[in-house]
């Protein structure tokens, strides 16, 4: 942009020159293009409201000499002033995607670490059901501590706050990673997935997983996708656990928020000890 106002400014000067002959002395080209530059550097520097003072005092001038500060002054002032707000949106749009990088990170981080570590802590569990007694207390602690670093985790997520997953992991895979791990977990399809929801319905899926490993480890985890005329349902149910932590919290407003932009909706409900999650999505969205 500078280069552009140095141009405009020499141009100015040469036009002056050839217009006007002999009638200006070479040294007021000069002080024109030293006003040329100067306004320039101001308009991309002042704030707004100058630009009234400076026409409140060209009031006073001549009509041929309007013109010249006009062209000499006005018009550089105008060009920096579109060159300072050109800079500001860059810095704008750099804060904008460094932004969208940390949400990215987050969710994913939340989806694959999270899930992770709650395994880890229902695999604890269950290993602590069959050590010897002298043994008991070390999966004890082990299992505490995975479920304390899933909580910070969620919580941690929570401040970075879309993108995209590189890629989606088979549901089926996902399901079976869960009952290796030690939970019961009852899982029907009907009918064929389209590729527009898949990463949507795999992450209602494996929230649904991690919340039921970290607060119901002991409950059969019944989970039903079916896709439909237009729209694809994911059911999940297993019973309701008796503490509900932060990370709980966190991790279900993620998912609402996930389903929300894919078009689709999610409800949640606890009724009766069992906990209830129906995320319904539409094949035309996509995340």
């Amino acid at each position: 942009m500078r280069v552009v106002a140095l141009g405009a400014c020499v141009a100015v000067a040469f036009g002056m020159s050839f217009f006007m002959e002999d009638n200006v002395p070479p040294w007021t080209i000069v002080v024109c293009a030293g006003l040329f530059v100067a306004a320039f550097l101001l308009g991309r520097r002042m704030a707004p409201g100058w630009p009234a003072i400076m026409f409140a005092a060209a009031g006073f001038i001549g009509f041929t000499q309007l013109i010249v500060v006009g062209l000499a002054v006005a018009l550089p002032w105008f060009l920096g002033r579109v060159a300072g707000q050109q800079a500001a949106l860059a810095a704008a749009e750099v804060e904008a995607a460094h932004l969208r990088e940390r949400t990215r990170i987050a969710h994913e981080v939340h989806d694959t670490l999270g899930h992770e570590l709650s395994l880890l802590a229902l695999q604890a569990g269950a290993l602590e059901l069959n050590l010897p007694a002298e043994h008991q207390a070390a999966a004890a602690q082990l299992r505490v501590t995975a479920s304390d670093a899933t909580e910070r985790l969620s919580a941690l997520v929570f401040l970075l706050r879309d993108g995209e997953p590189p890629a989606v992991a088979d549901l089926r895979d996902l399901v079976d990673r869960a009952a290796a791990s030690g939970m019961r977990v009852e899982f029907t399809v009907e009918g064929d997935l389209p590729s527009t929801v898949e990463r949507t319905v795999h992450r209602v899926v494996q929230e649904a997983l991690t919340n039921a490993a970290k607060h119901a480890p002991k409950s059969v985890v019944e989970v039903k996708v079916t896709s439909g005329e237009g729209s694809t349902v994911v059911e999940v149910a297993n019973e309701a656990g008796l503490r509900r932590g932060a990370g709980s919290r966190l991790g279900l407003i993620a998912l609402r928020e996930r389903v929300r932009i894919a078009g689709g909706t999610l409800r949640v409900s606890r009724d009766e000890g069992r906990f209830e999650l129906v995320a319904t999505v539409p094949h035309t969205g996509e995340l």
